[in-house]
């Protein structure tokens, strides 16, 4: 995360602090600090001083999943610190819990007053994005209530209620007003000759909606030791590799991780489950096509993940038509939000359906996970929400009347509407973008593997052997037109897409990787396009670029044309291994969980495409997600693909 802000993540919550703890509000940037639950801003200013000064950092808040900092009052060479002051901050489920330990280092007794400035301004997240809109919110009434241990913040806009409670251990000894919306607590503290004073600072968030009897965290002790708990549940049964050390320790980051971002979702009969989301700090949230490429690399070390994320998205899945909302008949979720605007219609996220990839890949995780597993159950509880993806595919898709799934941009939606879903990720080698209907490689791949899938799944768990021929011959029809519409016989690769004319849209992209993965080429087109993958101008040493370097749309800072994500380079290993390219995938498979362990262990979302050769360390993307679960799920894809020893 950009502007030295450090994030704490449990489920729906997560808080972005800077290096003295703090929370400024400040709005642009791209990542804003505070605490935010369920896509508002809970927390917008959470600011220490000490005597009436900011205090100056001695150790900073470090990255990691604990924020803990020391302080000391300003001061020189001459006067030594008079006390130091110790934060530890911690987030649990819509909570944040704060220790701060004053310490003096006088053998007399010292007076301390301690002042905390405190607001909650309940943002939607939407509104802090840096793309200029404003949005209008009649009749918003925020209100604050001085409690005996704290303070107490409100906003209320017609049936929307929400609220921030804020208490102290031991109460302040007064509640200031500061002329704005904020709130000072005040402590004066009388500190033995090198004593230590402890408070503690407790938060509870209330998003619109949620009646749960919710319970603040006793201390942030007392939070790591249930993130632990939650990490040794979410690593049971896991083997890591003994002969591969460093892909084991990403695994296990990976892992963690994902621990973390697993946010609440309910099942087609209301059941509580328990899904991952698609990153921190913008996408807490429950994104289709994320969770479940997530789900299909956990898939064979957590294979209860992936029931979850199948039932969850069967749930939401659509059964009307829908304008802002681009739902379908049997299309998946792309995106669920829960805040403020999705509330009152003011962005299209409440359920959006915006993606032509997620409903193919729920067949294929579905067709995986009874195949994988053996459970055949839950593919026939199932069976209608797959027939209607089918249906979606077939119908709306444009499998019948295209050829292809086919996609076109949304107003006020996405643009792309394929995994590189960026206004310019798709376009010619020059940079060029096609205007109207769009035909992504990816998604065609996914079509065909679908299709297969789920025959699979026709014949052996609903016994329909006509249905199980009839998507046979659809996914061998796709193949055939495929290779003859795509194939760019001057490149020996396949086009990006096809544009609304059937023209290919030149760019040599990642996305032919995805067609191994789905198994799409016939053998020699995949081993050639595998080969290509490993040229220098897509491989920069950390893994395949997004957009191989020289052609003119290629730029090593751009989102989705010369990056190099995690998630991408993992389907690439996996469809390489398919095809029986094994150095090739150990190389990239290397590659990656060497960029790991420059970070800790940890894959980021995305990194820059700048060449191993040009800079010994990968180079971050500047805006890249810090959890992000496709990556965190990259690393155990990895082993899958190329073993543990």
């Amino acid at each position: 995360m950009t502007d030295r802000h450090h994030l704490l993540v449990h489920g729906a919550t997560f808080a972005a602090v800077g290096d003295r703890g703090d929370i400024s509000g400040v709005r642009g940037g791209s990542s804003p600090d505070g605490l935010f639950v369920r896509d508002a801003r809970h927390l917008s200013r959470w600011q220490l001083t000490v005597d009436g000064a900011v205090p100056e950092v001695l150790t900073p808040v470090a990255d990691g999943d604990a924020a803990r900092c020391v302080l000391v009052p300003r001061g020189g060479r001459r006067e030594p610190p008079g006390h130091t002051l110790f934060r530890e901050q911690a987030v649990g489920d819509s909570s944040f819990v704060e220790s701060l330990r004053v310490t003096s280092n006088r053998p007399a007794p010292t007076t301390v007053r301690l002042a905390l400035t405190a607001d909650a301004d309940f943002t939607d997240q939407f509104e802090l994005r840096s793309d200029h809109r404003t949005y209008v919110k009649a009749g918003a009434v925020r209100s604050r209530q001085i409690l005996d241990d704290g303070i107490q913040f409100t906003y209320r806009r017609a049936e929307w209620r929400s609220c921030t409670t804020i208490t102290a251990e031991p109460a302040p000894d007064a509640v200031e007003e500061t002329g704005t919306g904020a709130r000072r607590l005040v402590w004066t503290l009388e500190l033995e000759p090198h004593g230590t004073i402890e408070l503690m600072l407790r938060v509870m968030a209330r998003p619109h909606g949620d009646r749960r009897a919710l319970r603040v965290p006793r201390s942030p002790a007392s939070v790591h030791e249930q993130v632990a708990g939650l990490e040794e549940r979410f690593m049971e049964g896991v083997a890591f590799p003994t002969g591969r050390p460093e892909l084991a320790r990403a695994c296990a980051r990976g892992l963690a991780d994902l621990a973390a971002l697993q946010v609440p979702a309910a099942g087609p009969d209301g059941e509580e489950l328990r899904v991952p989301a698609a990153g921190a700090p913008w996408f807490l949230t429950l994104l289709g096509r994320d969770a479940l490429l997530t789900a299909l690399f956990t898939l064979p070390y957590r294979p209860r993940s992936a029931a979850a994320t199948l039932l969850a998205l069967a749930a939401t899945q659509a059964t009307t038509t829908g304008g802002a909302s681009a739902a379908q008949p049997g299309k998946i979720v792309h995106e669920v939000r829960h805040g403020e605007l999705a509330h009152f219609g003011q962005v299209p996220f409440g359920r959006y359906y915006g993606s032509v990839d997620a409903t193919p890949l729920f067949l294929i995780l579905l067709g995986a996970y009874a195949e994988r597993t053996g459970d055949t159950d839950l593919a026939r509880r199932l069976e209608p929400h797959a027939r209607a993806a089918v249906g979606w595919m077939l119908d709306h898709g444009g499998l019948t009347s295209r050829g292809y799934l086919v996609y076109r941009a949304d107003e006020g939606g996405l643009a792309n509407q394929n995994w590189k879903d960026s206004p310019g990720a798709i376009c010619w080698a020059d940079g060029t973008r096609p205007t109207g209907a769009v035909m992504a490689a990816g998604a065609q791949g996914y079509a065909y593997d679908a299709l297969r899938r789920t025959a699979w799944v026709a014949r052996t768990a609903w016994a329909d052997e006509t249905y199980a021929a009839l998507l046979e011959q659809a996914a061998a029809d796709l193949r055939d037109r495929f290779q003859r519409d795509f194939w760019m016989r001057e490149h020996s690769f396949p086009a990006l897409a096809l544009d609304g004319d059937g023209r290919q849209v030149d760019a040599l992209a990642s996305d032919a990787g995805h067609l191994l993965w789905s198994g799409l080429l016939d053998k020699e087109y995949g081993e050639a396009v595998g080969r290509r993958l490993l040229e220098p101008d897509f491989f920069s040493g950390w893994g395949v670029r997004t957009l191989a370097s020289g052609q003119p749309a290629y730029h090593p800072l751009s989102y989705h044309r010369g990056s190099v994500w995690p998630h991408d380079n993992a389907l690439i290993t996996l469809g390489l291994a398919r095809y029986g390219l094994h150095d090739e995938a150990r190389t990239v498979a290397g590659a990656l969980v060497e960029a790991a362990t420059a970070a800790g262990h940890r894959l980021p979302e995305v990194l820059a495409g700048y060449g191993r050769g040009t800079h010994p360390e990968p180079v971050p993307y500047p805006h890249a997600c810090v959890r992000e679960a496709r990556s965190a799920a990259a690393p155990l894809a990895l082993l899958t693909a190329v073993g543990g020893v």
